[in-house]
């Protein structure tokens, strides 16, 4: 199945818009972004909250539902793997 089908099958099983849809993926590509760098890292969820002085609960909803991740976190998590963070509004 190709990603076209893939989202259309979703559309139709949802009841949602092709916006709605990709506005909930945006959402969930921060989470996917974060957890694969922290794993490239070597990183366990438990250590990088270490690294943050904050809880592996917090990596997990920010990797799991990133919908709602506060600006300064994001920060501190990319510090912590030796990133940055850059926003673009196109």
């Amino acid at each position: 199945m190709n990603l076209d089908s893939y989202v259309d099958e979703r559309l139709a099983k949802d009841g949602i818009t092709k916006e709605e849809f990709w506005d909930g993926y945006e959402d969930f590509k921060i989470g996917v972004y974060l957890k694969e760098i922290r794993l490239n890292s070597g990183l366990t969820q438990e250590e990088l909250a270490k690294r943050i002085k904050t809880t592996k609960s917090v990596i997990s909803r920010m990797e799991n539902h990133s919908e709602d991740v506060k600006l300064s976190t994001l920060e501190k998590v990319a510090k912590a793997l030796g990133k940055r963070v850059k926003i673009a509004i196109v």
